[in-house]
């Protein structure tokens, strides 16, 4: 009897998207950074490096846990990517469950501001335009059964003042923009290089947050920020002041210094970046504002990853 060994590698075919995302993930040399945390995981010892391969994977291509556990067992180029042989035993769900708590928002952060800063290195993100704005992000949480919890208790309604009380997502707030778009849940505040349309950073606050005062978690140094009319506040101005900004903000339409000929061309340049959002997944996947900004960091680092390969300009990252 012949035994047939296959390799990996050769099964994989050259032109695989997995192939140019290997070329950004390994030159984040994620071995080195977290070697204090490498240590056996799972019940056959699968590494830290491993796990993060597994957990960029499921933001990649939107799957759960036992979606991503599935393909890994399956598909040969997410074996590849992931590091095993066809001989080896893959994670089961839990372990992806154990990562993310290992890492946290924090050290996925670290992740996410090392790929930034290697774009700044190569001067695919210049830093002279930034682009800024918000979206919803909605709580996988209901609130029919807290409202009615918060009546039975003597509560007029269940609204911001009383939902930590009741919400089994004790930091989501009911959120409004515009006059007719309301949601429980969180924010997405994301800046937005212009030149290169990669996201240089990104934070996650309660949905009844405004936008002005979480100017401050995203606002760049030094640069011209674009943005509506939610950030021509003076709490705003005072923020890219602070920052060394010039404001590019929209001005609202009672300001005594609208120009309506400048507001009108910075719509137009603002226009291509709102393309960021819908992109962006609408909910959360999680509950807790620390687990909902690990949630964006990683959609951050997948869409910037996206974006690089289309760029054509992952190559410059080979022994970065």
């Amino acid at each position: 009897m012949t035994i047939m060994r296959y390799d990996l590698d050769k099964l994989v075919s050259e032109d695989h998207v997995l192939r140019k995302i290997d070329a950004a993930i390994s030159a984040l040399d994620l071995a080195t950074a977290y070697k204090k945390l490498e240590k056996p995981l799972g019940r056959k010892g699968h590494g830290i490096v491993t796990g993060l391969r597994c957990l960029y994977l499921q933001f990649h291509y939107d799957l759960s846990d036992r979606e991503t556990e599935d393909r890994i067992k399956h598909d040969l180029a997410f074996r590849w990517f992931c590091g095993f042989t066809l001989d080896d035993q893959t994670p089961d769900h839990t372990f992806f469950c154990r990562i993310r708590t290992l890492m946290g928002p924090h050290r996925i952060a670290t992740c996410f501001r090392k790929l930034t800063q290697q774009c700044k290195d190569k001067k695919i993100v210049r830093s002279v335009f930034v682009f800024v704005d918000s979206s919803a992000v909605i709580s996988k949480n209901t609130t029919w059964a807290e409202r009615d919890k918060a009546l039975k208790d003597g509560e007029e309604k269940l609204n911001n003042d009383n939902v930590a009380k009741y919400s089994a997502d004790p930091h989501a707030r009911f959120g409004c923009k515009g006059k007719d778009k309301f949601w429980f849940g969180y924010k997405r505040h994301v800046a937005v290089d212009m030149g290169s349309m990669l996201i240089t950073t990104v934070a996650a606050t309660a949905a009844n947050v405004p936008d002005a005062a979480a100017l401050k978690h995203i606002c760049p140094r030094d640069q011209m920020v674009f943005a509506d009319k939610g950030y021509c506040t003076t709490a705003a101005g005072k923020t890219m002041t602070a920052n060394g900004c010039h404001s590019g903000a929209i001005l609202k339409n009672n300001m005594n210094k609208k120009n309506r000929d400048k507001d009108r061309w910075i719509t137009k340049v603002r226009a291509p970046f709102e393309g960021v959002f819908s992109k962006a997944e609408k909910r959360a996947r999680y509950r807790g504002l620390a687990k909902t900004q690990y949630q964006l960091f990683m959609e951050a680092i997948v869409y910037n990853i996206k974006r690089l390969i289309r760029l054509d300009v992952l190559p410059i990252f080979a022994g970065a």
